[in-house]
């Protein structure tokens, strides 16, 4: 090292807004946090500045009670002595969707800014490991660097630190995304909390600084050394100021400032005489034994992933592309900016890893599901108003020439492909309006004489569809108009399923319920009392509830899908512990209860029934074990001996244009202490899978690294999971299931977490959180998806796999003209290997956003049409910042190339 050194101390706290406090309580403490650091700054010009955790939902929190200070705290960010952003908050990086950290880094830009300057600091202090498109994310917001805690170097119980040979030389190194994007990293390789309570004493202070100078310089490649002065909820350091003076007194050969990270990061840039290390893709500890890498908070609370797989897919996948849809094509329909920002600020209060990853106490989880809600409703709402607006301009007219009575359905797919698919609306035969004069009575008896026979679903062909009608009956509803009082009816409701066909990628396709003689002739999709068949698979169900899966275009068999396995789990919150020696418990070769559920022409299902018994608990060492805060990898406790019943219902369903097979299982968990987990053996000759993950398909080793030594290797998902063999395929998508593992059991059989079921949150301390037992009723989904011969099949059954994810939107609508044709979609485009991701509009400019993202590590390109008033394109960022504009050709076509794993992100403007 050089004999000048510099020591830069930078002030913060890490600031968890709830974990092993309820949110109210932290927030009581950073009401006073804030404040002294106001008083500091007021008093102290020695004290220099401070870095607010690199969130700014932190000012909305102060300010919500304290907004009598908002001039102050205003005053010192423009100072630059408060540095804010660039997120609006700390985020999990790998239970959060790409679009829910583009609208994270968008709404902290958006807030900061009304302050004073953004911090470019691509801050991750103690995220539970990184996605590999983290650079390209951070360059296209203008962030060169990145810091953070995990992912390269392990942390233990308490945030202890371990010493091995791991991916980089230094705390700094090169990271690289899968698109080739570069940012420098910084690991806090002695954590964030390494220049923590500075002693002012000389004695004190010299003890203390041979460790820190010393263990700083065991990892930096330079001689500027980094000191972060707080850690989780770490109040002011008051004395910092005469700390650094002692400090300097005491080490006259080194130089001590009061730093932030600007000035740190350069230092770096300009001392930089080693060749770092260049870490390529995930940052996810995969260079560790494997205890504590804090991957189990995926399975943890599994109903807060289901929540937020919703709730995200109703805002970036529903909501905002039925929303910019409407603009686009209804002059006047305004695009509703300030709800989609409170609705996405609700959900992201959900997304710090503390709440998402399910690792906090019970009051936090709880106050959790009211967010996920809320979000929801309101994207719900905007759905409901843009799915009207776009109905009521659809032209239906020709329908009144197809038959009688016409009830016009229009089909909405918000997905970026064309979609086929099983479709299910509540539709009114009859509505009756008080304001007509009708009296209750007679409103009920007129709704019920309504004649429901001799009707059939056509296309604006006049093509008749198998359809399924449940009748309702009487039902009460009202409309909220926007210029009169609520307006409340009866009806007479009936329950239409379909197939809808070939709906255009983000566009419409429009039905009618008429009354017309059916032609219609019926048909099954059962092939035998357990077989259900279409054109491209076959499924068998055997007597154990375990089904065979045949592709039909390739031949290829997979057997014994769909085995449930259950095992103990004397773990935590945290990470999944497997009682020493324990045999897992599965279904295989236990008898089950099988019938026949649905038979139409367009789907049919089977229901298989499970009454299984599994132990209620672990046994009562778990107790002693977790009182004595033994570290969960050295836990002896066992199963109990006592049993109970877990049943299992399991609906296999498969659709006549279906390319893969669902099932929906429904159990009530009374057991606590273990884990609920689905099999699904491939029997695929592979030493690697494919994953999805944010903005990205990475490919992940079946084995783990050589230092690994926990026998599980469960990781991280978002839509699904693919093991593939020269060309041949399977795809287990999910919703909100994000954790999977490929077993090392000569089958590379993919396992995906149904339940994990424990009762403390674990790290530093005894936190008991009984609801986490996830005790109660509980509904999971999944598709199986096989695919053969050519890359594009692959692609399409990603495709399939994203779409399932997204939930249909219907609204009925009357006979009329209007200016949209029944089958209509607002752009068109290809791509081959593109992914489609988000549709929206830029609240400065009014322009459209489109985003998509390369799956695969070679060059495509997009083409793209706007059936719109929109015309104008230019290449865009994840801040939706205006690029150069992009030439169409005669057709008024644009083609881009895209290349490896970019992101591209296409702005339209009039």
């Amino acid at each position: 090292m050089s004999a000048k050194r510099t020591a830069h101390i930078i002030s913060h706290t890490h600031w968890d807004r709830e974990w092993y406090l309820p949110y109210e309580k932290h927030h009581v403490r950073l009401v006073k946090l804030v404040d002294t650091l106001l008083d500091k700054l007021d008093n102290d010009p020695n004290y220099r500045s401070f870095y607010l955790d690199g969130q700014t939902i932190i000012i909305e929190d102060y300010l919500q009670v304290r907004p009598d200070q908002k001039g102050k705290l205003e005053k010192y960010i423009q100072d630059g002595r408060i540095i804010i952003g660039p997120w609006y908050i700390l985020q999990d990086a790998f239970l959060t969707s790409g679009e829910a950290n583009v609208r994270n880094m968008q709404i902290g830009h958006q807030d900061a800014r009304k302050y004073g300057p953004v911090a470019k600091i691509g801050y991750f202090p103690d995220t539970f490991g990184l996605v590999g498109q983290t650079p390209q994310l951070m360059q296209q917001s203008g962030i060169t660097n990145a810091l953070f805690g995990r992912g390269v170097k392990p942390t233990g119980f308490n945030n202890t630190v371990s010493d091995g040979d791991y991916e980089s030389s230094f705390s700094e190194l090169m990271w690289e995304g899968p698109d080739g994007s570069k940012v420098l990293g910084i690991l806090f390789a002695n954590w964030y909390s390494n220049g923590n309570e500075v002693p002012v004493d000389l004695e004190e202070a010299k003890a203390y600084w041979e460790r820190k100078l010393s263990d700083a310089e065991k990892y930096a490649s330079t001689s500027e050394l980094l000191f972060m002065n707080g850690c989780d909820h770490q109040p002011i350091q008051l004395d910092l100021p005469e700390a650094i003076q002692t400090a300097r007194e005491l080490y006259p050969d080194t130089v001590f400032i009061h730093s932030n990270f600007n000035d740190y990061l350069q230092s770096v840039q300009r001392s930089l005489k080693h060749e770092l290390s260049t870490v390529k893709g995930e940052l996810r500890s995969q260079r560790t034994d494997g205890w504590s890498t804090l991957v189990n908070t995926a399975s943890a609370r599994v109903y807060l992933k289901q929540m937020n797989q919703l709730g995200q897919a109703m805002l970036e996948k529903v909501a905002e592309p039925l929303a910019a849809f409407a603009h686009a094509v209804r002059v006047g329909e305004k695009y509703p900016h300030h709800l989609f920002t409170y609705a996405w600020k609700t959900l992201m209060q959900n997304h710090p890893h503390d709440s998402i990853c399910g690792c906090s106490v019970d009051e936090v989880h709880r106050e959790m599901v009211t967010r996920f809600e809320k979000s929801r409703h309101v994207a719900e709402a905007i759905v409901e108003d843009s799915t009207r607006a776009l109905a009521e301009a659809v032209d239906t007219a020709s329908f009144a020439e197809i038959g009688a009575d016409a009830l016009p359905v229009v089909v909405f797919n918000t997905t970026g492909w064309e979609r086929t698919g099983v479709v299910t609306l509540e539709l009114d035969a009859l509505r009756l309006y008080f304001r007509d004069g009708y009296k209750l009575e007679e409103a009920s008896r007129l709704a019920k004489e309504v004649d429901l026979t001799g009707r059939v679903l056509v296309d604006e062909q006049g093509t008749e569809l198998a359809c399924t009608v449940e009748d309702l009956g009487l039902q009460f509803g009202y409309d909220l108009p926007d210029d009169k009082f609520r307006q409340p009816y009866m009806s007479r409701k009936v329950k239409l399923t379909f197939e809808a066909e070939k709906v255009p990628a983000l566009g419409l396709k429009t039905y009618a319920w008429v009354k017309k003689e059916s032609t219609v002739a019926g048909s099954s999709l059962l092939a035998g009392e357990r077989v259900l068949e279409n054109a491209v698979l076959k499924i068998a169900i055997a007597d154990d509830g375990s089904f065979t899966l045949v592709d039909k275009k390739s031949g290829r068999t997979y057997r014994d899908l769909g085995v449930y396995e259950n095992t103990g789990d004397i773990g935590n919150e945290y990470m999944y512990k497997q009682p020493d020696g324990e045999t897992p418990l599965t279904t295989k070769g236990t008898a089950a209860q099988i019938r026949v559920l649905q038979d139409t022409a367009y789907q049919a299902a089977i229901e298989i029934i499970h009454e299984w018994a599994i132990p209620a608990s672990a046994d009562e060492k778990l107790d002693e074990e977790q009182r004595d805060l033994v570290y969960f990898p050295h836990r002896k406790a066992q199963r109990s001996t006592r049993m109970v019943p877990m049943t299992i219902r399991t609906v296999v369903s498969l659709s006549r244009g279906g390319q893969g097979v669902e099932m929906e299982a429904t159990f009530n968990n009374q057991a606590k202490d273990h884990r609920l987990r689905m099999l699904f053996p491939t029997d695929l000759n592979t030493s690697v899978h494919q994953v999805d993950s944010m903005f990205e398909i990475p490919q992940r080793g079946n084995k783990p690294a050589a230092e690994w030594e926990n026998p599980s290797n469960t990781q991280h998902q978002q839509a699904f999971v693919d093991v593939s063999e020269a060309g041949d395929g399977l795809v287990v998508a999910n919703l909100g299931l994000n954790e999977y593992e490929v077993l090392q059991d000569g089958r590379n059989t993919i396992a995906v977490t149904l339940l994990r079921a424990v009762g403390e949150l674990g790290d530093w301390g005894l936190f008991p959180t009984p609801e986490a037992q996830c005790l109660g009723e509980h509904t999971v989904r999944m598709a199986i998806i096989p695919y053969s011969g050519e890359p594009s099949r692959q692609t399409a059954a990603y495709a399939e796999a994203y779409q399932f994810q997204i939930p249909w939107t219907l609204s009925q609508t009357g006979v009329h003209t209007g200016s949209i044709a029944p089958t209509y979609s607002p752009f068109a485009w290809e791509g081959g290997d593109l992914a489609f991701s988000s549709l929206k509009m830029n609240e400065g400019t009014g322009d459209l956003l489109l985003r998509w993202y390369n799956m695969r590590t070679q060059a495509a390109e997009l083409k793209l049409n706007a059936n719109t008033p929109y015309y104008y394109f230019y290449k865009s960022t994840i801040l939706e910042e205006h690029g150069e504009r992009l030439d169409k050709d005669a057709a008024g076509r644009l083609t881009l190339p895209v290349g490896p794993c970019e992101i591209v992100t296409i702005g339209v403007s009039s």
